[in-house]
């Protein structure tokens, strides 16, 4: 017997929930400011600017730190999404259920392309390898231009434990 499918806005305050408690559940995004939008399955962080992110005031210039951060966050949200989704359309996730368990970074590599200016910036990031214990994840962040990102990484990251 076919089941009937959920209601559209169903599925949609289900994935939005999910996603707002997996953001809230990376302490550095609030203060990065950073929020999350979605559209489907595709997941773009958004990172407004604000005076106190400039690390170059002569430039200036986004501080690198703060733009391989946002770019280290995106990757975790990205891998932590791609991690929960079977559990989250199977409606398995509620106010209730425990914390979101998030992956650990083994190792981030950043490629700074070139400075980013005193304006928002966006990223997504792209899961190259999942499995239970690692993961590797590329991600980039572009300004005005998808096509001219001014940050890249990749890292690796230590999958948490799902059994326990």
């Amino acid at each position: 017997m076919n089941r009937r499918p959920e209601p559209v806005q169903v599925v949609k305050q289900r994935r939005d929930a999910t996603l707002q408690r997996l953001v809230s559940g990376v302490p550095y995004v609030q203060f990065l400011g950073i929020s999350v939008d979605r559209r489907g399955d595709e997941l773009t962080a958004i990172m407004p600017y604000a005076d106190r992110l400039i690390g170059n005031p002569m430039l200036p210039a986004l501080h690198g730190g703060v733009t391989s951060a946002f770019l280290e966050v995106t990757a975790i949200i990205e891998l932590s999404w791609a991690m929960i989704w079977e559990d989250m359309e199977a409606g398995r996730f509620n106010e209730d259920s425990p914390r979101i368990p998030l992956p650990k970074t083994i190792d981030f590599s950043v490629d700074y392309l070139r400075s980013g200016l005193p304006r928002d910036a966006y990223a997504r990031a792209t899961v190259n390898r999942f499995g239970r214990r690692y993961a590797s994840v590329s991600a980039e962040a572009w300004q005005d231009n998808r096509d001219r990102p001014f940050i890249k990484a990749t890292g690796h990251f230590l999958m948490p434990d799902r059994d326990g």
